[in-house]
Protein backbone atom coordinates (compact mmCIF):
# COMPACT_ATOMS: atom_id res chain seq x y z
CA UNK A 1 0.00 0.00 0.00
CA UNK A 2 1.44 3.40 -0.83
CA UNK A 3 0.25 5.72 1.71
CA UNK A 4 -3.11 6.05 3.62
CA UNK A 5 -4.53 9.48 2.42
CA UNK A 6 -7.68 11.24 4.14
CA UNK A 7 -8.18 14.29 3.04
CA UNK A 8 -7.21 16.25 -0.16
CA UNK A 9 -7.99 19.49 -1.08
CA UNK A 10 -8.98 19.66 -4.99
CA UNK A 11 -10.32 21.97 -7.58
CA UNK A 12 -13.32 21.29 -9.59
CA UNK A 13 -14.62 22.98 -12.70
CA UNK A 14 -17.61 22.48 -14.72
CA UNK A 15 -17.39 22.63 -18.57
CA UNK A 16 -18.96 26.02 -20.15
CA UNK A 17 -21.97 24.99 -22.87
CA UNK A 18 -20.86 25.86 -26.48
CA UNK A 19 -21.98 29.16 -28.81
CA UNK A 20 -24.77 28.95 -30.68
CA UNK A 21 -24.87 29.59 -34.17
CA UNK A 22 -26.29 32.65 -35.82
CA UNK A 23 -26.95 31.55 -39.60
CA UNK A 24 -29.86 32.11 -42.00
CA UNK A 25 -30.84 29.84 -45.12
CA UNK A 26 -30.05 30.87 -48.40
CA UNK A 27 -31.16 29.21 -51.15
CA UNK A 28 -31.76 30.50 -54.67
CA UNK A 29 -35.78 29.91 -54.43
CA UNK A 30 -36.44 30.60 -51.31
CA UNK A 31 -35.95 34.81 -50.71
CA UNK A 32 -36.78 34.61 -47.17
CA UNK A 33 -35.19 31.68 -45.49
CA UNK A 34 -35.40 31.74 -41.58
CA UNK A 35 -32.90 30.69 -39.21
CA UNK A 36 -30.80 27.90 -39.64
CA UNK A 37 -28.01 28.16 -36.67
CA UNK A 38 -27.52 25.13 -34.69
CA UNK A 39 -27.51 25.49 -30.35
CA UNK A 40 -24.31 25.00 -28.78
CA UNK A 41 -23.42 22.05 -26.71
CA UNK A 42 -23.73 21.29 -23.46
CA UNK A 43 -20.54 21.68 -21.13
CA UNK A 44 -18.77 18.46 -19.34
CA UNK A 45 -20.08 17.20 -15.57
CA UNK A 46 -17.88 16.81 -12.58
CA UNK A 47 -19.10 13.31 -11.25
CA UNK A 48 -18.09 11.67 -7.87
CA UNK A 49 -18.42 7.74 -8.05
CA UNK A 50 -18.18 5.63 -4.97
CA UNK A 51 -16.10 2.51 -5.49
CA UNK A 52 -16.26 0.03 -2.23
CA UNK A 53 -13.13 -1.65 -2.89
CA UNK A 54 -11.12 2.01 -2.73
CA UNK A 55 -9.65 2.65 1.22
CA UNK A 56 -7.82 5.99 0.62
CA UNK A 57 -7.80 9.24 -1.24
CA UNK A 58 -4.11 8.68 -2.43
CA UNK A 59 -5.13 8.89 -6.15
CA UNK A 60 -6.44 12.52 -5.92
CA UNK A 61 -2.94 13.79 -3.99
CA UNK A 62 -1.00 14.77 -6.81
CA UNK A 63 -3.88 16.04 -8.98
CA UNK A 64 -5.30 19.45 -7.57
CA UNK A 65 -7.66 20.69 -10.38
CA UNK A 66 -10.37 18.88 -12.02
CA UNK A 67 -11.55 20.65 -15.33
CA UNK A 68 -14.44 18.88 -17.04
CA UNK A 69 -14.79 19.93 -21.22
CA UNK A 70 -16.11 22.43 -22.94
CA UNK A 71 -19.30 22.27 -25.61
CA UNK A 72 -18.82 22.42 -29.45
CA UNK A 73 -20.15 25.46 -31.00
CA UNK A 74 -23.07 25.09 -33.09
CA UNK A 75 -23.04 25.47 -36.81
CA UNK A 76 -25.14 26.31 -39.98
CA UNK A 77 -27.56 23.72 -41.48
CA UNK A 78 -28.89 23.26 -37.58
CA UNK A 79 -25.93 21.38 -36.88
CA UNK A 80 -25.65 21.60 -33.11
CA UNK A 81 -22.46 21.20 -30.96
CA UNK A 82 -21.03 17.90 -29.44
CA UNK A 83 -21.24 18.23 -25.90
CA UNK A 84 -18.37 18.11 -23.75
CA UNK A 85 -16.68 14.76 -22.09
CA UNK A 86 -17.97 14.67 -17.91
CA UNK A 87 -15.32 13.87 -15.54
CA UNK A 88 -15.56 11.17 -13.30
CA UNK A 89 -13.72 11.05 -9.69
CA UNK A 90 -13.80 7.88 -8.03
CA UNK A 91 -14.01 8.23 -3.80
CA UNK A 92 -13.93 5.61 -1.75
CA UNK A 93 -17.50 5.15 0.55
CA UNK A 94 -17.87 7.62 3.59
CA UNK A 95 -16.20 10.53 1.42
CA UNK A 96 -17.38 14.20 2.64
CA UNK A 97 -17.53 16.67 0.26
CA UNK A 98 -16.87 19.98 2.00
CA UNK A 99 -16.77 23.63 0.42
CA UNK A 100 -13.63 25.04 1.05
CA UNK A 101 -14.75 28.31 2.41
CA UNK A 102 -17.47 28.17 4.57
CA UNK A 103 -16.08 24.63 5.53
CA UNK A 104 -19.84 23.33 5.37
CA UNK A 105 -20.18 20.06 3.99
CA UNK A 106 -22.39 19.48 0.33
CA UNK A 107 -22.53 15.95 0.06
CA UNK A 108 -21.56 12.54 2.41
CA UNK A 109 -21.07 9.52 0.71
CA UNK A 110 -22.20 7.10 3.05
Amino acid sequence: MNGFVDEVEIEVISGDGGSGSVSFRREKYVPLGGPDGGDGGKGGDIRFIVKQNLKTLFALKHKKIFRAQNGFSGMGRKKHGKDGNDVIIQIPPGTLIRDIITKKVLKDFK
